[in-house]
């Protein structure tokens, strides 16, 4: 990673998700995702720097750091293990939407477990019959007198049967996105069920799962923002999610880099060294300076996002698109770097190109996140 423009506090930010990351992530990579272990004890670790309350205002009970800061964290929690890293992500998303939308009771009910993960935090868009066109979401949440009785389904959901919060988007009003109102579940809620643990090609070291509303009542004051805000929190809260997306496509492909110089170093074909081969120094050439590009893109994204600039959601955007091309692109050439090496297990690259491919998915499709970027280019035009 480039440190040259880093600050002393980001620089001291860096060392220590590090030494976190090695002692607790990279050890245990391959065996999690082997395993299919979502290691609750290790993010709890994690919550001990402050990681679980990235962006949290620290009256709320957070570390109130800045969306470079967390890309900067990211990224290095990815270099150990992607997987755990979404997570991550993830959690922090719903914790800073908690914090931004939630009034004072919300914030202070919800909040300083999710900051510690003691509890963890699920979010709840996605539906089996509406992934891209969020939109068209059918849970349906219907008042009855203090309380909402939600009813409906939500698949691909990270943290599903582990965490206890669940940041759930449902439906308050007519059809389309003015309809749409986000809710606060409890996992201990009566009516709330989970799907099996989906079989995956990666992501493995977390489970992901339908999350089941079958008319849970939950309280009124669960409701975040106000009815009909749900799809704006959503969106705005994904802004900041895919950034998290792209800098675990950057932590996991600079890890594969990483180990792709040392495995050249290390092997010899027709009496020399692999590395001191120009045609594969260009190949590393490329990668690095693929990965340079998009960590700088994903850092304009994030500073666009603090100051609160309108072409934020293009610049989040283009970051997650071309992040986690880039990223899935670089672990892809690293595993060939590595010959039948990198096929292997113990290597670690195949797990790596694994949980980097889902990254072009989730959290908006890249197809969605062009769609986006044409929008803002064309809307003038209208």
């Amino acid at each position: 990673m480039t440190t040259t423009m880093l600050t002393e506090d980001q620089l001291a930010l860096v060392e220590a998700t590090l030494d976190f990351t090695q002692d607790h992530l990279t050890p245990h990579a391959v065996e999690w995702d082997q395993a299919k272990h979502f290691p609750t004890d290790v993010l709890r670790k994690a919550a001990g720097l402050g990681l679980g309350g990235i962006y949290v205002r620290e009256e709320s009970g957070g570390s109130g750091l800045g969306r470079t800061d967390g890309a900067l964290i990211i990224e290095t929690l990815a270099s150990g293990c992607p997987s755990i890293a979404g997570y991550v992500s993830i959690h922090n998303m719903v914790a800073w939407m908690i914090d931004h939308y939630g009034d004072a009771a919300q914030r202070e009910r919800w909040l300083p477990r999710l900051c510690a993960m003691e509890d963890l935090g699920s979010y709840c868009l996605t539906e089996p019959g509406a992934g891209s066109d969020a939109a068209a979401l059918r849970t349906r949440a219907l008042r009855d007198g203090d309380h909402y009785v939600l009813t409906g389904v939500k698949q691909f959901i990270s943290g599903a049967g582990a965490s206890q919060v669940y940041l759930v988007m449902a439906r308050t009003g007519d059809d389309g996105p003015r309809g749409v109102s986000a809710f606060l579940v409890d996992r201990d809620d009566p009516g709330l069920s989970f799907g099996p643990n989906e079989k995956k090609m990666g992501w493995n070291a977390q489970p992901t799962r339908q999350v089941i509303l079958d008319q849970v009542r939950v309280p009124a004051d669960r409701l975040l923002g106000g009815e009909g805000a749900g799809f704006r929190i959503a969106m705005h809260g994904l802004n900041g999610g895919r950034l998290g997306i792209a800098a675990c496509s950057l932590g996991g492909a600079r890890a594969a880099l990483d180990r792709s110089l040392v495995h050249l170093a290390d092997r010899e074909a027709f009496g020399r060294r692999l590395l001191d081969a120009q045609a594969l120094q260009f190949r590393l050439a490329d990668m690095a300076t693929e990965l340079t590009a998009a960590r700088a893109l994903v850092h304009q994204a994030a500073q666009a996002l603090d100051r609160g600039d309108p072409q934020a959601p293009q610049l989040c955007a283009m970051a997650k698109q071309f992040a986690t091309d880039t990223g899935y692109s670089v672990a892809d050439r690293a595993l060939q770097l590595h010959g039948g090496y990198g096929y292997l297990t113990d290597y670690g690259i195949e797990k790596i190109v694994r949980d980097l491919r889902v990254h072009q998915i989730l959290e908006g499709t890249n197809e969605i996140m062009r769609v986006i970027v044409a929008r803002g280019l064309t809307e003038a035009l209208r």
